[in-house]
């Protein structure tokens, strides 16, 4: 099992994802609709990372990298390029600014998470939704997961949600499931909005690399 063994006993229950009207019809519609507003509005600042990363070190713009969605279709994750290309492509994450694998524009992009607007591409595409589980690396998934992690799939993942808003999101995704499951059994149009709101507050305060 993943998670840590301190949170395994509240792990140890069954798991569903709500089906209604909200979950199924009023947000996937939502998500396609803001994503493609918030492509129109943000085209610019894409445009101006696009030409500043080809300017600031070798390589492609964009980032791919295949993870796991709902019902464990596989995709390609979109993200501006922060990382020197000699960085293994499934590397550990950074913990810290300073990892010697980010390129100077990388640093301010992931600061600012200016590196995660090519996701609502993704949003468009119905791969990911903008509150859901992280999408996990293929790696970690066909390497450790068991049936329960597996039951992250019943949703789409997200940009957000309740582990990024958390103090856990200073540690590994598979260690903190919980927060997962909990959103999977209680999605509702009330803890999206406060997700949202939580979202920006993290991100005003600047604690993500």
């Amino acid at each position: 099992m993943l998670v840590k063994e301190g949170n395994a006993a509240s792990l140890e229950q069954p798991y569903s994802r709500r089906v209604g009207g909200y979950t199924d019809v009023i947000k996937p519609l939502a998500d396609f609709v803001l994503a493609v507003l918030l492509l129109l509005v943000t085209l610019p600042i894409m445009v101006l990372s696009a030409m500043l990363i080809k300017l600031d070190s070798r390589g492609p713009i964009i980032f791919k990298q295949e993870r796991y969605g709902k019902n464990g279709v596989k995709f390609n994750i979109y993200k501006f390029r922060t990382m020197r290309t000699d960085a293994p492509k499934y590397g550990l994450s950074p913990t810290d600014s300073y990892d010697p694998r980010i390129t100077r524009l990388g640093r301010i992009l992931r600061k600012t998470s200016l590196d995660e607007l090519p996701q609502l591409l993704n949003i468009i595409k119905g791969d990911m939704s903008f509150i859901g589980p992280r999408p996990e690396m293929k790696r970690i998934v066909e390497e450790c997961y068991t049936d329960l992690e597996r039951r992250r799939f019943l949703v789409k993942p997200g940009i957000t949600g309740l582990w990024q808003v958390s103090e856990a999101r200073k540690e590994p995704i598979h260690h903190n499931l919980q927060y997962d499951f909990d959103y999977i059994s209680n999605v509702s149009i009330k803890m999206d909005i406060t997700i949202i709101f939580k979202t920006i507050r993290v991100m005003i305060k600047s604690n993500t690399f």
